[in-house]
């Protein structure tokens, strides 16, 4: 049998991304947890570019990078596929899991930045949920590809959950549900997923987290 362990850290997004196609394919592993701040011999020696997790070792073999992870999940365990088999569908599908890599990052900046610097945060997160709204959940869709999960979904993470919970940490608003409807439902559909629901990290550890490092953050900017 396959020895697969995943190296990852308690909040990141993109660790989960991996947990939740993991367990979505049905594939045993095991999870090793990494303290960022003092990161293992193990984790450098896999990821030696980066220096970031996740990390997925199949059968020794280091695989980097969530969405590279991803793809090779789905490539390796083929039950339960992730991305469409129709050509067309799965370019649309890769063009929205890149969208989603690209925006993701801007995440973190909502409880790093302040006032003007801020609010040019909230209008990218913005941009990234009409989009959302207007081009990837036409149709009635109750997921990205239609009726089952797929790996858009997985991408989109960001929105399902870190959002509301950075709001919370940065003290502002950025999703009003009554002006983006579909993304609201197909927020509720994906945490409603038992494998997504019984496998999201704590939310008031993360913004009890985040409200220490912002606080970091401006103290260390004053000085």
């Amino acid at each position: 049998m396959a020895v697969v362990k995943l190296f990852g850290a308690w909040l990141s997004p993109y660790v989960f991304r991996v947990i939740w196609a993991l367990k979505l394919k049905g594939i045993p592993y095991e999870y090793i947890e990494e303290d960022l701040s003092n990161k293992s011999p193990l984790l450098l020696q896999y990821n030696p570019i980066h220096k970031k997790v996740p990390v997925l070792v199949h059968d020794g073999k280091p695989v980097c990078e969530s969405t590279v992870i991803l793809r090779y999940v789905d490539e390796i365990w083929p039950q339960n596929p992730l991305l469409p088999a129709d050509p067309y569908d799965r370019a649309v599908a890769l063009f929205w899991i890149k969208f989603a890599d690209d925006k993701s990052p801007i995440i973190a900046k909502l409880y790093r930045t302040e006032d003007e610097e801020q609010q040019a945060v909230v209008k990218e997160w913005l941009e990234m949920l009409e989009a959302m709204e207007e081009h990837v959940l036409i149709g009635g869709k109750k997921f990205c590809g239609g009726d089952e999960i797929n790996m858009v979904d997985i991408a989109f993470c960001m929105i399902a959950h870190w959002l509301g919970v950075i709001e919370d940490a940065a003290g502002l608003k950025v999703f009003e549900p009554h002006k983006f409807p579909r993304v609201s439902s197909w927020i509720q559909n994906f945490k409603s997923v038992p494998i997504i629901k019984y496998n999201l990290p704590n939310t008031d550890k993360i913004v009890a987290y985040l409200k220490r490092r912002k606080e970091m953050l401006l103290t260390s900017k004053s000085n």
